[in-house]
């Protein structure tokens, strides 16, 4: 498998969407990668928007760009609750800048609104958040999955066989 012992970080908040963390989450595994949820503290557990539970493996802080083939960021409400946390987006930031592939979907682009990912880039998200990605230097694009270099954004749940293809690809898969 191309992605044998790839790992990649998957960012982990409360109110986080469910599918948009768990369908990336375990086609990476498919994929033979080696998915990492982060959050902002490890061992802690994070509710979805419905209650259902996901755990931080790593810490934000002590998590390394470097030591990642790429980085998922998940929407639901969780983007909000990621993008106040410095060190979550240090590590967004840092691995923006090592070149690594960046997906994020629906309200996942309000973590890279926080950084200067989206700046002269062309990229999607939920409709609601349109004005903050546009404001972030995006050019807001209504499409399934949006590639620009190394930048991934899909819309909503329904995008994700094209959003977690792109990424599989993105990263080497």
């Amino acid at each position: 498998m191309a992605l044998a012992g790839k790992k990649v970080a998957v960012l982990v908040e409360q109110k986080y969407e469910e599918l948009e963390l768990w369908y990336p989450y375990f086609r990476l595994k498919e994929a033979g990668a080696v998915p990492v949820l982060v959050g902002p503290t490890a061992g802690a557990t994070y509710p979805s928007k419905l209650g259902y539970p996901a755990t931080a493996e790593l810490a934000a802080k002590d998590a390394v760009a470097a030591d990642f083939a790429g980085i998922v960021i998940s929407g639901g409400f969780s983007p909000d609750y990621i993008r106040r946390s410095q060190d979550m987006l240090k590590l967004v930031r840092d691995a923006h800048e090592l070149k690594k592939p960046l997906a994020a979907i629906c309200h996942g682009p309000w973590v890279l609104c926080s950084t200067t990912a989206l700046r002269d880039r062309k990229a999607t998200g939920f409709s609601s958040i349109r004005d903050d990605m546009v404001n972030a230097g995006a050019e807001w694009v209504d499409a399934e999955v949006v590639i620009d270099g190394l930048i991934i954004t899909s819309r909503t749940p329904k995008d994700l066989p094209a959003f977690t293809a792109a990424f599989l690809k993105a990263i080497g898969g």
